[in-house]
Formats: structure tokens, sequence, C-alpha cells
């Protein structure tokens, strides 16, 4: 029987729940997680529905929207979409590499990702709809951000959320130097820890550094690798493998560490990046694995039809952490709160 469906979302508290027995000891990395609230939506309708009602500032439970093509026939009278329907339609589109009759954990993960990128690139069209106002298909410093006056961008100050901040970050995605921002570049800019852009990777870890490196000599001892990154990485890491693999803390320090003199730079974090700065791409792994992990009956690593409608729920259902486990104070926020 289908199973209503409510606004999917996946957020970190979720991924570190299932990560742990212990919440307090995960609190923390709720915390410097918190701007990983973001929904990982499996199905491309549910997709379309979200956005047409979003653009529209309705409710964002999910009932039919006329706007939304082909949408009417997988509702049932009762305005509750047919998750049981939605899933034998979409079981052939994920079984395709090879076409057997099982999903394997890298279709199913082809399928999110591939939503996923489909997600930031809608948002990044909305964003330029918006803000590219002389209609040239490209945004400016002053555009995007015009809160921030010539005497605040002259002063360049480089605290958090000032104007110097922004224009270094705006800077690292203008790859050609034009003053412009185009569709790709104004992508990197709005998610830059799903960027591949080098600059902006660098960019992402020296703004960490400045909040965890508590001697302020510029890199990262041992004591402050322990205390600020390694439980997020380790977190992470279990949850890839059997925690029996995750490196000790002194292994992974030891194994960045490549010059040898104790600390870490900011080029010796880039194999890290990733585990400190997730971005949506990264947690769509994480959620392919949860549901391998949830929905595969007999753990022979494939899903059949059947196993994916005796879990429903997991594919569609909402998924929150309680409010107040983001209660303290946070200074890992997303990098465009402050708009």
């Amino acid at each position: 029987m289908a199973k209503a469906m409510v606004y999917t979302f996946l957020a970190i508290a979720f991924i570190i729940f299932f990560l742990s027995p212990s919440k307090r000891h995960d609190h923390h990395r709720m915390c410097l997680n918190r701007r990983l609230a973001h929904k990982v939506s499996f199905d491309p309708l549910v997709s379309r529905i979200e956005r047409s009602t979003d653009d529209k500032g309705l409710s964002k439970n999910i009932t039919y929207v006329p706007e939304v093509d082909d949408a009417q026939e997988y509702f049932q009278d009762d305005g509750v979409l047919n998750t049981t329907l939605r899933l034998m339609i979409l079981f052939p589109l994920l079984d395709n590499a090879p076409k057997d009759g099982y999903i394997s954990a890298k279709e199913l993960e082809a399928w999110i990702s591939q939503q996923t990128i489909d997600r930031l690139s809608y948002g990044t069209y909305k964003a330029m709809f918006w803000h590219d106002k002389d209609g040239n298909g490209a945004i400016s410093f002053s555009e995007y951000l015009p809160q921030f006056s010539p005497k605040d961008i002259e002063k360049y100050s480089m605290a958090h959320g000032d104007a110097g901040w922004w224009m270094e970050q705006f800077k690292n995605a203008d790859v050609d130097s034009s003053g412009n921002l185009d569709f790709n570049e104004c992508k990197d800019f709005l998610h830059p820890e799903d960027s591949d852009n080098e600059e902006i990777q660098r960019w992402l870890l020296r703004d960490k550094m400045k909040r965890i490196d508590d001697d302020h000599d510029g890199k990262l001892n041992f004591s402050e690798f322990l205390l600020h990154a390694y439980n997020i990485y380790k977190s992470y890491a279990d949850f890839e493998n059997s925690p029996a693999l995750t490196p000790t803390a002194e292994q992974m320090f030891a194994q960045l560490d490549t010059d040898k003199d104790k600390k870490l730079s900011v080029e010796e974090l880039r194999p890290i990046l990733r585990y400190l700065h997730p971005g949506e791409l990264f947690y769509a792994k994480y959620f392919t694995r949860y549901l391998m992990r949830e929905a595969d009956d007999n753990k022979d690593g494939y899903l059949t039809l059947q196993e994916m409608l005796n879990h429903e729920s997991i594919f569609y259902n909402s998924l929150y952490e309680d409010d107040d486990v983001y209660d303290d104070d946070d200074d890992d926020h997303d990098y465009h709160d402050d708009l």
C-alpha cells in the first residue's frame, strides 16, 4: 500500500544519527555541519513539485500541482502520491548498467548524484534569474551583493561575511577574471563545497583554518587536529568502511603531514577537504549507502524492486532531527546564510 509522501530532507543530523549510538557525542559534529540540512531527492517528480511549490510560496507538503506536467496520474484520489507506482516506474530507469533486474550501489549512487546535480543547477539558474539585472547572462559582484557599498569593497575587510571576505571568494570563482560569473562560475560560488576549483578549495580550508587554529600560527598541530578535525573525518570514514579500518588520529595526522614538521598546512589538509566541508554531492554518496543498508534485505549488495517496495518510506519519508540539535553556537554555517 502506498504511503503518504512528504518533503524529503537529508540532514547531517540524519547521517550522524545512524553512525553512532551516542547523540551527545555527535552533537558537535551535527552543529558543525548544519549547513547540510539539505534534501537529497530520490524522485525527480518530487523535485519538480517541490520547485513549483517553492516558486509559488506554497506549502512544502507534496500534493498535486497542476503546473507540473504528467503529475496527476501518480496521485491518488485523496491527493497522496502513489509511491508504489512511482517506484515501479523508476526501477527500470535505475537498472541500466547492466539491465539485469537488480540495482547495484553504483547504479543507485549515479541516480542520486544526478538528482543532486540537477538540484544544484536549478538553484544556480534561479539565482542568476533573480540577480542578473542587466540580462547579460552573468552576475557581477554588485548584482549579487548589492548591500556592499564601494566604500565597503575598498575597505576590503576579511572578517567572516564582510565585503572583502565575499570578494575573495567571488574572485576565486571568476576563473576567466572577467569581473562577472557565468553559469558554471556562479554554481561554484554558490556551492563552494561541491566545487572542483582548486582556489575555492584552498579558500575553504584557509577559512576553516582561521577558526580551528587555536595558536594562530597558520597550521594545525596534533592537538588542534584532534580537537577540531579528526572526529569529523572519523564519523564519515567509519561509515565508508568498517570502523576497524579507519586510521587512528595519530596515523591520519602522520599520513597528512607530508613534510614531517608535525604540523598540517592548508595544502596538507586538502586530502580530507570533503570530510571537513562536505557538500551535497558528498552527501548523495552517504544517502546512497544508507538506502542500500536499509533496503537490501538479503544483504547481497543489490536492490530488487520488491526490496524497494518493502521500504518505500526510506525513499520518500521526511527525516528530521529535533530543532534543538542546532541551538548551540555554530560558526561553520552556510557561506551564503548571511544574504
